[in-house]
């Protein structure tokens, strides 16, 4: 399996449509780079693990739908919860298993695992890329024991979110070309409501990288491109703010 990762890292650009998952496969090598495309899912990863409670039960399950290269689990260690990882990219797979993550590969709309199953449920930058977003809320809330809680962050269907996540990020380093389709992107009231035809009562707040924080990782890591210097330094922290218009993050628990 890891010569899968290689040789997909390795194949070079190619032009693909928006939010076509083999983009993933392109960009393998990122994944854990820290000044790298995928930079900003490791600052989301922390924000989302910080909404995740130590277990209160011996063989606690957090599943992870969307891991990717399972960005998740440094967050989690020393919780309490056995990691399962659910992704349809082989590629990241095989660096999420390398990172303690029992892995899983699987759609997130069909997910092989039994109701009931988990403490946690977690479907992080993951509900914007799926053609049928609220297939993967009732697979998430299936999951989810009783008292279980489901934990998530996705893009709002606003034209502030599709000005802001497209037209402007998509020209820095922090995010990908083409990562995303806009028309996929996820309303607010339409999930809360979703999520509550399934049982869990999902209080959303708006959230994005902190202002100082976001300048001063990107002017480093421009003079790291121009200078060959290395960009380490602190990474912006992702805060809450007021208004769920772009970037909003949601928390919930479900009945019974």
């Amino acid at each position: 399996m890891r010569d899968v990762a290689a040789a997909a890292a390795s194949s070079g650009p190619r032009v693909l449509p928006r939010n076509d998952p083999r983009q993933y496969d392109d960009l393998a090598g990122e994944w854990w780079r820290p000044d790298g495309a995928f930079a900003m899912l490791h600052w989301l990863a922390e924000a989302r693990a910080a909404l995740v409670p130590p277990a209160t039960r011996p063989d606690a399950l957090l599943v992870d739908l969307g891991c990717g290269a399972g960005l998740l689990a440094p967050h989690l260690a020393g919780k309490g919860y056995r990691h399962v990882g659910v992704d349809l990219t082989r590629s990241a797979l095989v660096q999420a298993a390398e990172h303690g993550v029992c892995v899983v590969q699987g759609d997130a709309t069909a997910v092989p695992l039994p109701d009931g199953c988990a403490d946690v449920v977690s479907a992080g930058e993951l509900l914007e890329h799926v053609p049928a977003w609220p297939r993967v809320v009732a697979e998430a809330c299936r999951l989810l024991r009783p008292g279980g809680l489901l934990v998530l962050d996705t893009l709002n269907d606003t034209a502030l979110a599709r000005l802001v996540a497209v037209r402007i990020a998509e020209r820095l380093p922090t995010v990908p070309r083409g990562i995303h389709d806009p028309r996929l992107f996820v309303d607010a009231r339409a999930l809360v409501a979703e999520c509550a035809r399934h049982g869990v009562d999902l209080r959303l707040r708006g959230i994005r990288p902190q202002a100082g924080g976001l300048v001063a990782w990107l002017l480093r890591r421009a003079r790291a491109a121009r200078t060959g210097a290395t960009s380490a330094g602190r990474v912006p922290r992702i805060v809450p703010t007021r208004s769920t218009a772009v970037l909003y993050q949601g928390r919930g628990v479900r009945s019974g």
